[in-house]
């Protein structure tokens, strides 16, 4: 048998029905089309294969759906071990009553290998096909978390977690040493992994004091690293914020005046539920992700995010399971949620805000929070391989329904097993 070329050897194609959201308005839908993937990339999408692509191997998916992957922009890798519990606690009560404790216990790496193995399992097994992973303070710890998700084919960044103030005894840092395990983390892990790389991540502004992120700050430029913190996620935390720093005139402007949104490389802040205007505006001019967390505000009592304010003033917006705040890592889960609780809002808060239509909540599942890993989240050319393969057959319709319709249901109905396939730049991870 003839071998094929190299160039034909990274050269495949996917045969199904195809949905994405270029644009948050609608999907666009191919059903029966050819999705090419040439080096890691999208080459196109064809309803027959061109004469070049002659020889390529082609995987008829039959019926499937084939939907990029999603991104999850904001979990916590050491809190999936109590995931489910404290639901009825708010905010700062859950963390020192779960939090806290759990994540001092990853200082010990064989219960560090034992929880993070289930979840990288779990990860790899879900809809996500990228994601920005909170670790915990443990250095050694957060490398063991990189190499485990490194193997899985998944594309990640991951935080060592900076806390010197305002935390329990067990479970904080000193300034010198925070900064100093900080990067020497940093400089073995920046070349150390094909997937996964670090992300700089003060856990937020009460647990950092003004010489800990004036140092993040100086590592920030030092090393072009990105940043992942919270952002003004509970009234309670808020005001705790203001009273720490009365001179400021936002949350926000608090990591700003360190350099640690957006001022010198990607930043993604979770939560935005009670950013005012000032904010918004400051989000919007440095360029900061804002991951919505549906799940995990409703969970935690903090309130409901204005996400229509941020996709009108043009901020750029994506979907976190925020395990273990949310207990659930579907992307499908985020994407309902999304739409729900932008209906409450509309209902009870703000009638001028309307709800989030499944399209706007897919893109920030999809293209909205892979945006921030680059070219991701999309089918259109040029845009990295990254696709789901969806099988529905366990949740029958009496009556033929076209694609969109039918990834509407998955989102609501759906669950792990209908998750046939998933590729991450081009590589088959699973299936």
């Amino acid at each position: 048998m003839a071998r094929m070329p190299n160039s034909l050897m990274k050269t495949f194609a996917l045969k199904g029905n195809l949905l994405y959201t270029p644009g948050p308005s609608c999907f666009e839908s191919f059903p029966g089309h050819y999705l090419v993937c040439e080096d890691g990339h999208v080459a196109g999408i064809f309803d027959i294969l061109p004469a070049r692509y002659d020889g390529i191997a082609v995987e008829d998916t039959g019926g499937a759906l084939i939907v990029p992957g999603m991104t999850d922009l904001h979990v916590h890798a050491p809190q999936y071990a109590f995931r489910g519990l404290g639901m009825d606690m708010e905010l700062l009560d859950w963390l020192r009553a779960y939090t806290f404790p759990e994540e001092a216990r990853y200082g010990d790496m064989n219960y560090a290998e034992r929880a993070y193995r289930q979840f990288v399992d779990d990860l790899k097994r879900s809809t996500a096909t990228r994601a920005c992973i909170f670790g915990t303070i443990h250095a050694e710890a957060t490398l063991l978390l990189m190499r485990m998700l490194e193997e899985t084919g998944l594309v990640a960044m991951v935080g060592k977690v900076n806390m010197d103030a305002n935390s329990p005894d067990d479970y904080v840092e000193t300034t010198a040493d925070s900064l100093a395990e900080t990067e020497a983390w940093v400089r073995r892990s920046l070349s150390a992994f094909r997937n996964v790389s670090p992300i700089l991540t003060p856990r937020f502004v009460p647990s950092c004091s003004a010489s800990l992120m004036t140092g993040l700050g100086s590592l920030q430029r030092k090393y072009g690293l990105p940043v992942q913190s919270h952002l003004s996620e509970n009234p309670g935390e808020v005001a705790w914020v203001r009273s720490l720093f009365p001179d400021s005139t936002c949350y926000g402007a608090v990591y700003d005046r360190f350099g640690l949104f957006g001022n010198g490389g990607p930043t993604v802040m979770a939560h935005c539920i009670y950013s005012t205007d000032a904010e918004m505006a400051l989000l919007r001019e440095r360029g900061v992700f804002v991951a919505h967390c549906p799940q995990s505000n409703v969970n935690l009592s903090s309130g409901i995010a204005p996400v229509r304010k941020y996709l009108e003033n043009g901020l750029s917006v994506g979907l976190g399971s925020d395990i273990a705040g949310g207990y659930s890592l579907s992307g499908f889960r985020a994407v309902a949620d999304a739409v729900s609780v932008s209906r409450l809002y509309w209902r009870l808060v703000d009638d001028s805000c309307k709800p989030l239509t499944l399209p706007e909540a897919f893109y920030m599942a999809t293209k909205g929070g892979g945006a921030f890993f680059g070219r991701v989240g999309s089918f259109e050319a040029g845009y990295e391989f990254d696709a789901l393969v969806l099988d529905d057959a366990l949740w029958p319709s009496l009556r033929p329904l076209a694609p969109e319709k039918r990834l509407e249901r998955l989102v609501y109905l759906g669950d792990e097993r209908c998750l046939r396939q998933k590729y991450v730049q081009g590589r088959k991870i699973f299936g």
